[in-house]
């Protein structure tokens, strides 16, 4: 049971949807409706996991639909995990609200009654993430005697691909000339991605040995996070999507590439995720491209 005071926060927001949706009984929408709506507005574009993500969370904290924003601050501040955790059912709860009271929902509620605007996200601590070498990443691809398993971890290397952009890659859709792949990225963006010379090597190394049906590869998103964590079991180093994601950014920083630059290229949408993925580049190795003003 809810209390009092949050059962009656709810009570006002159904009868203010339930009013501006022509309906005349304040308890007529329920959580479960308010929340697969919102989840049925974000599947265009977004990966399975980002949905579970949402659903995930927003199920957990269904205690805190429809609640003032001091009460959500309350639940998160009450939440038995660290700053991370509380972050994460922030995320969701915010997500959920601007939808909620923005003209998309269909709900004509008054942006300015928005809830969560007055929530202060929890502080998390900036932690400096594993990337991977050059070495370590020539290390990793000899102790894969797979052809297949070779060119797939080249390929997140060189291009820093999410795990549903390489997982989904169609044989048309690269480009061999100029060394490029066409992916379809969040929010249902088309993209492209390059690779290098040792990456296409070992690409059309592996379509000579697999008779393809259209798609690059004969196994799919779960079987490569096997493959990779099997790896990482084997080899004691971490080895998942997002470090290779991270050793693609960190990588070309170290070399001098411009943020804005890595972020075309990573097809990111902000600055914000480049600076997320390059935090283990260093000030050290920034100096290297260094070049005083009035030398």
């Amino acid at each position: 049971m809810l209390d009092t005071p949050i059962a009656s926060s709810y009570n006002n927001l159904c009868a203010e949807v339930a009013q501006s949706v022509e309906q005349r009984t304040e308890n007529s929408l329920s959580r479960h409706e308010l929340l697969s709506n919102f989840l049925k507005s974000r599947r265009q574009g977004l990966s399975p996991r980002t949905i579970e993500f949402y659903e995930g969370y927003l199920n957990r904290a269904s205690a805190v639909i429809g609640v003032t924003g001091q009460e959500i601050a309350q639940f998160l501040d009450c939440l038995q995990c660290g700053n991370g955790g509380k972050s994460a059912y922030y995320r969701a709860l915010r997500a959920f609200y601007n939808w909620l009271y923005s003209p998309k929902s269909g709900y004509n509620l008054n942006p300015q009654n928005n809830p969560i605007l007055i929530v202060e996200s929890p502080k998390v601590e900036k932690r400096i993430l594993p990337s991977l070498t050059l070495e370590q990443l020539d290390y990793l691809i000899k102790q894969v005697e797979c052809v297949r398993d070779r060119a797939i971890i080249s390929l997140f290397a060189d291009s820093g691909l999410r795990l549903s952009e390489l997982a989904s890659i169609k044989v048309r859709d690269i480009d061999w000339d100029n060394r490029l792949i066409k992916v379809w990225c969040k929010g249902n963006r088309e993209g492209l991605a390059p690779f290098g010379q040792r990456t296409g090597k070992l690409l059309r190394e592996w379509l000579s040995t697999y008779e393809a049906d259209g798609k690059l590869w004969d196994i799919n998103h779960w079987g490569i996070s096997i493959m990779l964590r099997r790896l990482s079991v084997k080899t004691g180093l971490p080895c998942n999507p997002h470090t290779f994601r991270r050793t693609f950014a960190s990588i070309l920083a170290k070399r001098g590439v411009d943020s804005l630059h890595i972020k075309r290229l990573g097809r990111w949408e902000s600055m914000a995720m480049v600076e997320r993925y390059t935090r283990s580049v260093r000030f050290e190795d920034s100096l290297k491209f260094y070049k005083a003003p009035l030398s």
